[in-house]
């Protein structure tokens, strides 16, 4: 049984890859919200296929969200703080040191 019934991990990956997209410093292409939705959804299909808690959800799109920026070496957003199936959203939180948000471009 999924722990989201209300959607499928590939229409999450949207939902996710969207929020994340709109709050990312400098904005991505649309080649980019693309690649983002397709690690996502993966990341998500193996959470689903492992019966995983939401917090393991999270856990996994957030670490392909770190990888995915390392690569580009530029982009900084959120990360995925939980999934809200009631309203059908991702809720997204940024990632600060000294409770500032991160920049891109090298450092705070």
């Amino acid at each position: 049984m999924s722990t989201h019934p209300g959607r499928s991990a590939d229409e999450w990956a949207g939902i996710i890859a969207e929020a994340y997209a709109a709050e990312t410093r400098p904005p991505l292409t649309r080649h980019l919200r693309e690649e983002v939705r397709v690690i996502v959804a993966e990341a998500l299909r193996e959470a689903e296929a492992a019966d995983s808690p939401d917090a393991e959800w999270c856990e996994r799109v957030n670490l392909v969200l770190d990888r995915s920026e390392m690569s580009l070496h530029a982009a900084v957003g959120p990360r995925l703080a939980a999934i809200d199936d009631a309203a059908g959203s991702a809720v997204m939180v940024h990632r600060s040191e000294a409770g500032r948000p991160l920049r891109p471009f090298g450092g705070q």
